[in-house]
């Protein structure tokens, strides 16, 4: 690409492109993408850098990987899309029945959603659906806690942090639900979180459909780890009051922290989970809904008879194709071993970065890492810094951290750490 090219585009997009979380009038500086491959991104000024974004999350076996590629093309050439209304197709009932499998037992019925967002948005749906189907129609808020994030639509906005989170400004219109504090790191701590947590509950009990939190990892809340003891504890408060329990495993499910799905760490079931961001490798967007059975009885029994919702990409066969081919090697190339030694690697990195001036914490699980400062990260100059060590971040607020491409080597990890390093000494 020429220089010419290459300023002509940038121009155009910083003047009428608008991208996430950030201002029209002032945008932040982006980078140009003209590649890649594996773990790395190959930008536009000749830097070949190693993401340890994974894409938000999504690329957990890096791009251009042949079997994912290879699914795509193989249906692309029988048909890309069909409506999902009265209709159905192979990739979409065999990944159906895929996820059946893997996830927690007794999640047997399967919703596609064309995002993680309108995935909660269908999560929160079947809980209201289910308490006016078997009765209980003043039901209509969910308790969840404090630091969470569920996504940017209105339904999802409502559940996520309504103090510190990213939707604040639009709490005047939002739902009103009901927030505990947010779930302890330390075992010592949990017997006085669980106390608070049951009071709230048996308070609102009356008026409350469902539990919603993501399990043991909270994520663009702020990166908490937490106790799995107190995923425990919220399935016996919805047992003791009729709640549903809504898992959002978006971030958390195939792998990323430790267990297939987060809710393992716990040895829970939830009725309601919902999964996205990994499930196609960061191919195309879709995100899925699993409940048990007891909720869809519920649900029908309600006035609609039927879940209020059909997107119009739901269940897309593109999308669905190269999730199952996704999960296939997910399973062949032994995802518990890669997120092990990707772990392993973070710990070890990131631990010097303690003694940092600034750094408030340093935690990783499964192949995450983080490292929490005590003061708002300056992004454009944390960014700046990784990618002068041949690696791209994307820091926000007091967060600098990684969620590597499961296929990354303990070179690569090495790199990501000195580029969270880096970006931590200019932040």
């Amino acid at each position: 690409m020429s220089a010419e090219a290459h300023d002509d585009l940038l121009a155009y997009d910083r003047e009428h492109v608008w991208h996430p979380y950030t201002s029209m009038t002032d945008p932040v500086l982006t980078r140009l993408v003209t590649g890649a491959d594996g773990v790395h991104l190959l930008l536009a000024d000749g830097r070949e850098v190693v993401d340890g974004m994974s894409s938000w999350w999504s690329a957990i076996h890096g791009y251009r990987h042949p079997a994912l590629d290879e699914a795509l093309r193989a249906q692309a050439a029988d048909f890309a899309h069909v409506m999902f209304g009265g209709l159905t197709h192979e990739p979409a009932v065999r990944l159906a029945r895929r996820l059946v499998d893997i996830t927690p037992a007794g999640l047997d019925h399967v919703f596609f959603a064309d995002s993680g967002s309108v995935s909660v948005e269908v999560a929160l749906k079947m809980a209201l659906q289910h308490q006016r189907g078997v009765g209980r129609p003043e039901r209509t808020r969910m308790l969840t806690v404090r630091g969470g994030y569920h996504g940017d639509t209105f339904g999802a906005m409502s559940v996520c942090d309504p103090v510190g989170g990213m939707h604040s400004m639009f709490a005047d219109v939002l739902p009103q639900q009901v927030f505990a504090d947010r779930p302890p790191s330390s075992p010592d701590d949990v017997p006085a979180w669980e106390s608070g947590f049951r009071e709230l509950a048996k308070r609102h009990a009356h008026e409350l459909a469902g539990v919603i939190v993501e399990p043991v990892l909270q994520g663009a809340g702020g990166m908490h780890v937490y106790d799995a003891a107190c995923l425990r504890v919220m399935r016996e408060v919805a047992d003791q009051h009729g709640l549903l329990l809504v898992l959002d495993e978006i971030a958390t499910g195939f792998g990323r922290t430790g267990t297939l799905f987060a809710a393992e760490a716990a040895g829970i079931t939830p009725d309601v989970m919902c999964v996205g961001k990994a499930l196609t490798g960061g191919y195309l967007t879709l995100a899925a809904v699993l409940c048990t059975s007891e909720v869809a009885r519920g649900l029908s029994a309600s006035e609609s008879g039927v879940l209020m919702h059909g997107p119009t990409y739901m269940g897309n066969p593109l999308a669905c194709s190269v999730a199952l081919a996704n999960l296939d090697l997910l399973e062949s190339l032994g995802w518990e071993s890669s997120v092990a030694r990707i772990g392993t690697g973070l710990r070890s990195g990131l631990a010097p970065l303690r003694r940092l001036s600034g750094v408030a914490d340093v935690r990783t699980i499964g192949a995450v890492g983080v490292v929490e400062l005590d003061h708002a990260v300056d992004v454009d100059k944390a960014t700046e810094a990784a990618l002068d060590v041949d690696v791209w971040l994307r820091p926000f607020r007091n967060l600098v951290y990684t969620m590597p491409p499961y296929v990354s080597t303990d070179e690569d990890v090495a790199r990501i750490c000195a580029g969270i390093e880096a970006a931590v000494a200019v932040g």
